[in-house]
């Protein structure tokens, strides 16, 4: 049976309620599941990516044809697309994912009361989990996966670019935890590319969903944190900064800086703005906007940058809290780590955040007061990724105050609950 079989059909509201309430009916299975089941779940939905690959790779080369019909941009295309590395990076993320620690029943703390009482907090599923995502297909088995680990049924709506590839992974997944004998509705892909299944969704389902993660652009995610009547893990814009203290090695740092902004120039763990030091400017400031323009960078520059390459473009106060999401960067001069702080506090997205430099001290300070989900120390912007924190993979980076933030992995996926023992105990 398919991830869209068994369905109402006689509208979209009826059919999102349905897909809700058999996605709770999963979740309750899914609390109760053994590590043992859920692991057997992702190895099986690991071998179904592989034995589907050629089905994947036909579905998303039309929908590739479509976005380019479309005339999308190089950045969005490099996200749709897929090719046999990245379907065997799906397969093994969600094997990654099986080999980590379950979660699930986790004790976090124990103490015991001075009348008796044994108090335990423990870790158990959110419960279902609605991913609203555009344009990466490859989200499709990573949120899946992590639901599925995590004990969480998953309600999956892909954009309409990547909807094809999206529905053949889906249906694998759904009919892989079967033969694991996993519920179904574990996996549960909405059937339809209309908008308004997304507002259903933001309304919870009746309370079917218990918490929103939006992955694609600034509109999409902006809507969701509008219109949202439940949780919602997100992140708005991925404004990353890398700041190159004056005690920066040059070499370092023109190796973080050019990964950094460079590697994939689409994603949201990418800088877009380089932060000088006005004491290494002598130093490091011309031959680093030379090599990202020799590397196919745009630099758009204060005019002290300006001077140092005459091929800088005048950069306007759009461009310091601008996400390019392309080959483009911002480089601005600064008098030292609280201008560079100062300026990533008024400019910057929480996102992620790295200093480049060999002052421990300056490197602790900047760790300290940067208040971003991810900041690093002589290391690339683009390291922010839960596959890479050696979480499996990652349903998404969250910025907010909510109880996970950074990476969104496994146990992000979980809240607690607190199991009280007692021996007939009465309160006075």
């Amino acid at each position: 049976m398919s991830a869209i079989a068994d369905r109402p059909e006689a509208s979209i509201e009826p059919m999102m309620l349905y897909m809700g309430r058999r996605a709770r009916e999963a979740a309750r299975e899914l609390a109760l599941a053994s590590s043992d089941a859920k692991n057997a779940g992702l190895i099986a939905m690991a071998a179904r990516i592989e034995a589907d690959a050629g089905k994947v790779l036909e579905a998303n080369a039309q929908d590739l044809d479509a976005a380019r019909a479309k005339g999308r941009d190089a950045a969005f295309l490099d996200r749709l697309a897929l090719n046999g590395a990245r379907v065997a990076a799906m397969a093994k993320g969600l094997r990654d994912i099986a080999e980590l620690a379950d979660p699930v029943g986790q004790v976090i703390a124990r103490w015991t009361r001075p009348n008796g009482l044994e108090i335990s907090r423990v870790r158990v599923p959110i419960g279902v989990i609605g991913i609203i995502y555009e344009s990466r297909p490859n989200v499709t088995a990573d949120a899946a996966g992590l639901c599925l680990k995590s004990g969480n049924a998953a309600i999956l709506r892909s954009g309409s670019e990547s909807f094809l590839t999206s529905l053949v992974i889906a249906n694998g997944l759904s009919e892989a935890v079967v033969d694991a004998g996993l519920p179904e509705a574990a996996i549960q892909l909405v059937p339809t590319v209309d908008r308004s299944a997304v507002g259903f969704m933001l309304g919870g389902l009746d309370g079917a969903i218990d918490v929103i993660v939006p992955r694609g652009g600034k509109d999409l995610v902006a809507r969701v944190q509008a219109e949202a009547r439940l949780p919602v893990f997100a992140h708005l814009e991925g404004v990353c900064h890398v700041y190159v203290h004056d005690k920066a090695d040059l070499a370092m740092a023109k190796k973080i800086v050019l990964n950094s902004k460079m590697r994939r120039t689409g994603i949201c763990g990418a800088a877009e703005t380089l932060l000088v030091d006005r004491k290494a400017a002598p130093t490091h400031l011309a031959p680093l906007v030379e090599m990202l323009i020799e590397a196919g960078c745009e630099v758009r520059g204060d005019p002290e940058t300006q001077r140092a390459d005459s091929r800088v473009r005048a950069a306007t106060e759009d461009d310091w809290p601008k996400e390019y999401l392309d080959a483009i960067i911002a480089v601005k001069v600064v008098d030292g780590i609280d201008e560079a702080i100062a300026h990533i506090a008024r400019f910057g997205s929480q996102h992620t955040d790295a200093i480049v430099t060999d002052d421990k001290e300056a490197a602790e300070q900047f760790l300290a007061r940067v208040d971003s989900a991810i900041v690093l120390h002589n290391a690339s912007t683009q390291f922010a990724d839960g596959g890479e924190f050696g979480m499996g993979a990652e349903i998404g980076i969250a910025t907010g105050r909510f109880h996970a933030r950074g990476p969104v992995g496994v146990e992000q996926l979980t809240i607690y609950k607190y199991a009280v023992r007692g021996s007939g105990q009465t309160r006075p």
